[in-house]
């Protein structure tokens, strides 16, 4: 039985290390679809060099291919991959059980998700 779960373990953390690595890979290149836009548009695609400032904003930007919001979704799908992390982290816990860590690191999801709400209304 000790033997399975150290290969569980083991999964988990090769599966966390390819969350983070194709997390950083996919908004890398997102940026940089942004980035090459911007370069040959020459525009951001909002008035006076300007940028989105919300959510829906940014989303509303990709939709119509403004290169500003690309980037930006592209730095919040960076932003994205390490809340994901403790997602899957908070799995092994569970599976592992080892409940003291599921609600220690559930708690720092709570918080990293709280805290991204209070940015989006920018409190």
């Amino acid at each position: 039985m000790n033997k399975q779960n150290d290969t569980e373990i083991q999964d988990v953390q090769v599966l966390i290390g390819k969350i983070l690595r194709l997390g950083v890979i996919i908004s890398a290149i997102v940026i940089l679809i942004g980035l090459l836009l911007l370069l040959f548009t020459g525009t951001t695609g909002y008035p006076h060099l300007g940028y989105p400032h919300s959510f829906g904003v940014i989303w509303h930007g990709i939709w119509h291919g403004k290169a500003a919001a690309i980037i930006m979704g592209g730095i919040f799908l960076l932003i994205l991959t390490p809340v994901l992390r403790v997602v899957v982290s908070i799995y092994a816990f569970f599976k592992d059980h080892d409940h003291l860590y599921v609600a220690i690191t559930t708690t720092v999801l709570i918080i990293l998700l709280l805290a991204m709400c209070l940015g989006i209304h920018g409190i």
